[in-house]
C-alpha cells in the first residue's frame, strides 16, 4: 500500500491550503452578513409586535385624560364646600331668638322664622275629596238591568231573574200600603219611665196618658220592675202622617198579676174603635217553700248545685252557717243537708225562687245545726232562740295599717300629738265597710277629719272612719256588719289617701286594735214561741213538694192557638158587637 501518496496531499503547506480555500471566502462573509442581518429584522420584528402589543388604546388614552380632570373638580368641589360652609357660618341664617331681642340680628331669624313658615304653609296637603267615577252605570235602563240581578229580600221589591225587571206595563204606585197592625215588644229600661218606654215604642201621647192612668189605677207604676216586657199592638192610622193608635197591650205587671188593655166598642164591619178599657188577670200562685236535702260528700257546694239548690241559696246557706260553725272542720262529707228556700209557682208555669228561709246540717238523722231566718232584719236564729254569732269586729277596708294608736309626730302640723286610730291604706275610692251593727249618729264634715261617718253600736261604743271622698250613708240610717258607709278619699289634714278609723268607749277614744267582741241576739217570750211555731212548720215541708206543676182548674183555659179564636175572645173581653 502507499501510504506515502496517499499522506502526502494532505500535509502540503498552508499555502497550497489557502490557494485552495480563497475562492471561498467572499460566499462566506456573504452569509455572515445575511446572517446578522436575518437576526436584526427578527429582533426588530419582535420588538415591533412588542410595541404593537403596549400601544394604549383611545378608551385607557381618554381614561388618563379624564382622571386628572376628576380629580382636580373633587378638590375643587371640596374647596368650594368648605368656602360655603364659612359662608354659610358668618351669615347666620338662624339666630337664637332668645337673644340680643330687638337688634338687626334678631329680626333677620325673625323673618327667616317666618318665611320657613309661609313655605311650609305653602306645601299644606289638600285634604279634598277625590273624585271617582260612580260604580254605577248611568241610565234606567241600566239601573234596571242591575237590579233585576240583586239579591234582595222580598220586603225591598227583590226580583228572580232578568225577565222580572219592570217594562213600560208597571205602573208605580203612589204610596206604599201600610200594615194593617204594628207588634211591638217593649223593654222597661233601668231609670226609665212607663210613659218614655210607651212613646218610644210609638204610642201617641193621648194614649199614653189614659194607659198610664189606666195602670196607675191598678198599681203604682214605680212598682214595675225594670226589665218587665209589654206586648204593643198599634192599629191602622186613621189619617196619613197620623200616630197610629193603641189596640192592645199586656204585660206581666207582677208575679201573680197580669194587666191587659184593649179597646172595647170594636166594630168589625165598620172599623171604628172605642175606648180602652183595663182588665186585672189574676194567676193564681203557690207560696210551698222548696224543701232540699242531700249528702254533703266531697264538696258542700257542689252537692247541693247537683240536687237542684238555685246557687244563690247555696251562698245565703254557706254563709249563714259559716257564721256559726266551722265548716271545714266541723262538718263532715257522711253529714246531711237540709236547705229550705222561698219559692212561688205560679198557674201559668213561672217559677220563682226567694230567700234563704233555713238552713241545716243532720248527722245521723238527728239535727246539728238548725238556723231560721226570723224578724224584719232578716236575721237568722238558732232554733233555741239564740242568734246568729258575730266573730268580732271587721276590717273596715281590705288594707294593711300604716299608723297605728299612739304618740307620733303629726306629718302635717309638725309636732308631736296623739294619734286616737289606726291609719290602713288603700286606695282612693275603696270602699269602707262598718266594723258591726251599729246606727250613723253623724255624717258630714268634722273638722281635720275631713269627710266623716260616726256609728253608734250601743253599750257606750263608737267607731268614727275619717278622710272619706264621699258618704253612702246618712245620719240617723241603721246599718249592718260590712255594710259600705262610704269610700276612702284624703280630705282634711291628709297627706294622701287613707282611711283614719277611731273607737270611743263613753265618749273617750280607746285603741282600736284591743277590742274584740261579739254580739247575739236572744229571743224570749211570745217571740220564741211564735220562732219556734215557724220553726216546726218549716220543717214539716216535703222535700221536693214544690217543684211538681200545679193543676189547672177549669177556669183557667189555655190560650187558643187559632188567629180567629184569638179575635173571638177579644171580642168577648171588649164586650163589643159583631156589627147589625
Amino acid at each position: 500500500m502507499d501510504y506515502g501518496r496517499e499522506i502526502a496531499p494532505s500535509c502540503d503547506s498552508e499555502e497550497g491550503s489557502a490557494e485552495a480555500d480563497a475562492p471561498a471566502l467572499p460566499a462566506a462573509r456573504a452569509r455572515a452578513e445575511d446572517g446578522q442581518n436575518s437576526t436584526v429584522q427578527s429582533i426588530s420584528a419582535y420588538f415591533g409586535r412588542l410595541a404593537r402589543k403596549d400601544k394604549p388604546s383611545p378608551a385607557s388614552t381618554a381614561g388618563r385624560r379624564v382622571i386628572p380632570r376628576v380629580s382636580g373638580l373633587g378638590e375643587r368641589y371640596d374647596e368650594w364646600k368648605i368656602h360655603a360652609g364659612t359662608w354659610l357660618g358668618e351669615l347666620d341664617l338662624a339666630p337664637d331668638l332668645a337673644e340680643n331681642i330687638g337688634s338687626r340680628r334678631w329680626f333677620r331669624g325673625l323673618g327667616t322664622m317666618i318665611a320657613l313658615g309661609a313655605v311650609a304653609l305653602a306645601f299644606w296637603p289638600d285634604f279634598a275629596p277625590l273624585e271617582a267615577r260612580s260604580a254605577m252605570p248611568e241610565g234606567e235602563e241600566i239601573r234596571d238591568e242591575f237590579r233585576s240581578q240583586m239579591i234582595m229580600p222580598l220586603a225591598y221589591g227583590a226580583d228572580s231573574g232578568r225577565k222580572m225587571g219592570p217594562t213600560s206595563q208597571v205602573i208605580p204606585l203612589a204610596s206604599a200600603p201600610e200594615r194593617p197592625q204594628i207588634d211591638v215588644l217593649a223593654t222597661l229600661a233601668p231609670g226609665d219611665s212607663f210613659a218614655t218606654m210607651l212613646r218610644r215604642a210609638g204610642v201617641s201621647s193621648s194614649d199614653v196618658s189614659r194607659v198610664s192612668a189606666l195602670i196607675d189605677d191598678a198599681m203604682p207604676l214605680s212598682d214595675i220592675e225594670p226589665g218587665t216586657q209589654i206586648d204593643i199592638t198599634l192599629g191602622r192610622r186613621m189619617q196619613p202622617g197620623t200616630p197610629r193608635p193603641l189596640d192592645a197591650l199586656k204585660f206581666r205587671a207582677r208575679f201573680d198579676l197580669e194587666l191587659e188593655i184593649g179597646r172595647r166598642g170594636f166594630n168589625a164591619d165598620t172599623g171604628e174603635t172605642g175606648m180602652l178599657a183595663l182588665q186585672r188577670n189574676v194567676i193564681r200562685v203557690d207560696d210551698t217553700p222548696l224543701r232540699v236535702r242531700g249528702k254533703v260528700g266531697s264538696s258542700l257546694y257542689r252537692s247541693m248545685r247537683s240536687a237542684g239548690v238555685p246557687a244563690s241559696a247555696v251562698q245565703d246557706y254557706i254563709k249563714a252557717l259559716d257564721n256559726q260553725i266551722n265548716l271545714n272542720r266541723e262538718v263532715r262529707a257522711s253529714d246531711e243537708f237540709d236547705i229550705i228556700v222561698a219559692y212561688r209557682r205560679a198557674a201559668t208555669g213561672e217559677r220563682q225562687a226567694g230567700n234563704l228561709l233555713y238552713a241545716g246540717i243532720d248527722r245521723g238523722g238527728q239535727p246539728r245545726t238548725q238556723l231560721m231566718r226570723w224578724g224584719d232584719e232578716g236575721r237568722f236564729y238558732e232554733a233555741s232562740g239564740v242568734g246568729e254569732q258575730r266573730g268580732g269586729l271587721i276590717a273596715p277596708v281590705p288594707g294593711r295599717i300604716s299608723s297605728r294608736y299612739g304618740m307620733r309626730r303629726h306629718p302635717i302640723l309638725g309636732y308631736r300629738r296623739m294619734h286616737a286610730g289606726l291609719d290602713f291604706r288603700a286606695r282612693r275610692g275603696t270602699p269602707i265597710a262598718a266594723v258591726t251593727d251599729g246606727t250613723v249618729s253623724g255624717a258630714g264634715r268634722m273638722g281635720g277629719c275631713g269627710i266623716a261617718v260616726r256609728l253608734d253600736h250601743g253599750s257606750g261604743l263608737s267607731t268614727r272612719y275619717c278622710h272619706m271622698s264621699r258618704m253612702a250613708v246618712q245620719r240617723g240610717q241603721k246599718v249592718r256588719r260590712g255594710q259600705i258607709i262610704g269610700y276612702v278619699g284624703s280630705t282634711g289634714l291628709s297627706t294622701g289617701p287613707h282611711l283614719h278609723y277611731e273607737m270611743y268607749r263613753g265618749g273617750r277614744h280607746i285603741n282600736p286594735a284591743s277590742v274584740n267582741f261579739v254580739t247575739r241576739a236572744q229571743l224570749s217570750g211570745t217571740e220564741l214561741i211564735d220562732f219556734r211555731r215557724q220553726l216546726i212548720k218549716l220543717k214539716e215541708v216535703d222535700v221536693g213538694a214544690a217543684l211538681e206543676d200545679l193543676e189547672q182548674l177549669q177556669t183557667e183555659s189555655e190560650e187558643p192557638i187559632r188567629e180567629i179564636e184569638k179575635i173571638d175572645m177579644a171580642r168577648r173581653i171588649g164586650g163589643g158587637t159583631n156589627g147589625p
